[in-house]
């Protein structure tokens, strides 16, 4: 068993782009600008938002927060969205989920200009993927592609199974996986809560993707020899022994499954950084789209 580490690739995807925004200064080119939207006060979302502004300052990214109060109505969330829509200083930007149950997610997503979609969820965006044209992939599904891509995992004729459907991972990721591209051209299966022999479809995966928010779901008995295994699940599980409360746990029982893989992403520091460092990327694409 080898790990697919993620912090590791994700810090020098980071160095890379830091590496590219000095350059950019030296020939008094525009610096790219992300933003990020959150509504209301929750710990998970503030945390992960808080870890992209961060992570902007460490490249040298110029980077807004934008906070409003869980109460904001759904036209005010519109309001503001327009305003990053117009505003040319912000490159991209990023409508941080899930939002208030008041608000209608898909109608909030639809204001979002195609042009400034880092998180690639945009139906515009979604569409080119399938076709195979340029565009904003999905951050967390571009970032198993690159980790799939550094560690050099063969996928050509491979059986991949993807376990979820969900429109930010599951469906995104299994149309990547059978484009006519590296990586790609495997044999993708999809399934999810309807599905039906579910362990015996996952025992036959090469390639085990996993992104349903179970923790723990996936066993040693649903994965293949050999797999390799993907765990895109990343949960909070109350633990009295940990000073903050709880531990983060993945969608795989990682101490079962670990020695039957011969390749596996740990949960925390697999795919999460990656999904931050793909947001990166596409918003720098956003500005060299712009300069083209």
């Amino acid at each position: 068993m080898q790990l697919m580490d993620g912090s590791f690739v994700a810090q020098q995807i980071k160095e890379e782009l830091a590496h590219e925004v000095l350059t950019r200064k030296s020939k008094g080119m525009k610096i790219p600008h992300l933003a990020a939207v959150l509504v209301g006060e929750d710990g998970a979302s503030l945390t992960y938002v808080s870890s992209k502004v961060k992570s902007c300052e460490q490249i040298g990214f110029g980077s807004t927060l934008i906070q409003l109060p869980e109460s904001v109505s759904q036209s005010q969330l519109i309001e503001e969205i327009e305003k990053l829509n117009k505003n040319q200083d912000i490159d991209g930007y990023i409508i941080q989920l899930p939002l208030p149950a008041h608000i209608n997610e898909k109608a909030v997503l639809m204001h979002v200009s195609p042009d400034k979609d880092v998180d690639g969820f945009h139906p515009e965006c979604i569409g080119k993927m399938a076709l195979g044209m340029d565009t904003f992939l999905p951050a967390t599904p571009a970032g198993i592609i690159e980790l799939i891509k550094r560690y050099q995992i063969e996928t050509a004729g491979k059986n991949c199974v993807v376990v979820g459907r969900s429109h930010i991972v599951g469906m995104p990721i299994s149309l990547l996986m059978q484009r006519n591209a590296y990586p790609g051209n495997a044999t993708v299966t999809t399934l999810h809560s309807k599905s039906s022999n579910i362990k015996e479809v996952c025992a036959q995966a090469d390639i085990l993707i996993v992104a349903i928010g179970k923790p723990g779901y996936v066993t040693a008995d649903m994965v293949k020899e050999g797999a390799v295994v993907i765990d895109v699940g990343i949960t909070r599980v109350a633990d009295d022994a940990k000073k903050s409360g709880f531990r983060i746990a993945g969608d795989v029982d990682f101490h079962s499954v670990a020695h039957k893989c011969s390749w596996i992403t740990p949960v925390p520091g697999g795919v999460g950084p990656m999904t931050i460092a793909s947001l990166l990327i596409n918003t720098m694409k956003s500005v060299q789209l712009k300069e083209k």
